[in-house]
């Protein structure tokens, strides 16, 4: 199949460009085919469903996926009396419905969706293999395949640094406007939440992928935990998990021989390598993407110099900030074995030391 663009991955980050670049390539009569291993958009979700308000970028968080609203975040550092961070607003959505919508629109601007299919192999002169044996060529690929990128490693962009999660889901015994963050040295590499959906709560935890034996006890404890004081009710309606690239922004473009390839969302390493937040960066990112295809396609010779330099603007601070924070976590560990209190706040975002000057090195790996 000869295309013009071809978007691996159909989550938010490789939905947003689809449409974009869709929006542009019908207009001039050009074909643009997204490739998805999921059978269905958005299932199984993968997320802890929450978007930050600070994170929000204009239509992200639609009226129809939206569950309800945060207004506050609740932080416990180990055991003892929680920290109170007021006007931290944000939005619990409901992901599977979030990233059909963006499928459904990328679709109706004229982008060719397949689902079920899994990229196998990807040649150094950018020929795409999938699983049913489908041959791809295309002038642009736009790579949204996650932390685990395929097109990210044609092109020498690999997220090396991951934390694994694992994630259940409850009933909400009481209504419940905050999200709930667990600091503690039981999560080694992460922590721990219980964010309010509705009449859902989703609980859960991440780690070092060295520690990842510890999941399934840590988070059946830190359930028991919630379940104890009344919030959360015992029973389990269903369990997600997956990997989160904590390692920073990677260099998001390349080539594979004369076709152009660029890096959005996940695979781009753009999640916040201490929160985990990504869903603002996947959809943000995914349609500069979608632009900067547009330009080039157009005959714009800088837009893809143009959309790494946006996405350094953006994210660049903010992630080398988190980036730093993290490796200043794992070497208080390994030194000490154990993280102090004090330790454990001057890595989360809710206390002042999180935020204290640092010099910051911005440039995508």
């Amino acid at each position: 199949m000869q295309l013009d663009v071809a978007v691996i991955g159909l989550g938010p980050a490789g939905a947003s460009a689809a449409l974009i670049a869709a929006q542009y390539a019908t207009k001039a009569g050009l074909r643009v085919a997204c490739f998805e291993k999921k059978s269905i958009p958005g299932h199984p979700v993968q997320c802890a469903e929450f978007v930050p308000a600070m994170l929000d970028a204009g239509e992200l968080v639609m009226n129809e996926t939206s569950v309800q609203r945060i207004h506050e975040m609740i932080t416990y550092v180990e055991s003892g009396t929680p920290d109170l961070t007021k006007n931290f607003s944000g939005h619990m959505i409901d992901r599977r419905a979030f990233d059909a919508s963006l499928v459904v629109k990328a679709q109706a601007a004229g982008a060719k969706c397949v689902f079920g299919v899994k990229l196998k192999s990807v040649s150094a002169d950018g020929e795409l293999t999938f699983s049913d044996g489908q041959v791809v060529r295309a002038k642009i690929i736009i790579g949204a395949d996650g932390p685990h990128s395929l097109i990210g490693k044609a092109v020498g962009s690999v997220n090396t640094d991951i934390v694994e999660t694992r994630q259940l889901s409850t009933t909400l015994q009481k209504p419940h406007m905050a999200t709930d963050i667990y600091l503690s040295n039981d999560f080694p590499g992460g922590y721990g939440w219980m964010f309010p959906k509705g009449d859902i709560a989703n609980i859960g935890l991440g780690v070092y992928p060295a520690q990842k034996n510890l999941l399934k006890p840590a988070l059946e404890n830190l359930h028991a935990r919630i379940a104890a004081t009344g919030q959360v009710g015992t029973e389990i309606i269903g369990y997600t998990g997956g990997a989160i690239p904590v390692g920073g922004m990677l260099r998001p473009d390349g080539k594979l021989g004369e076709t152009t390839v660029l890096l959005a969302g996940d695979a781009a390493g753009l999640t916040n390598p201490i929160t985990g937040a990504g869903i603002a960066a996947a959809v943000m990112s995914g349609r500069l993407a979608g632009e900067a295809v547009a330009a080039c396609l157009g005959g714009d010779d800088e837009a893809i110099d143009i959309y790494v330099e946006d996405l350094a603007d953006l994210f660049g601070a903010s992630l080398a900030r988190a980036v730093l924070r993290r490796k200043q976590l794992f070497d208080r560990g390994a030194a000490e074995g154990r993280l102090s209190k004090s330790a454990l706040r001057g890595g989360w975002i809710a206390y002042e030391d999180y935020w204290r000057p640092i010099e910051l090195k911005t440039n995508a790996a």
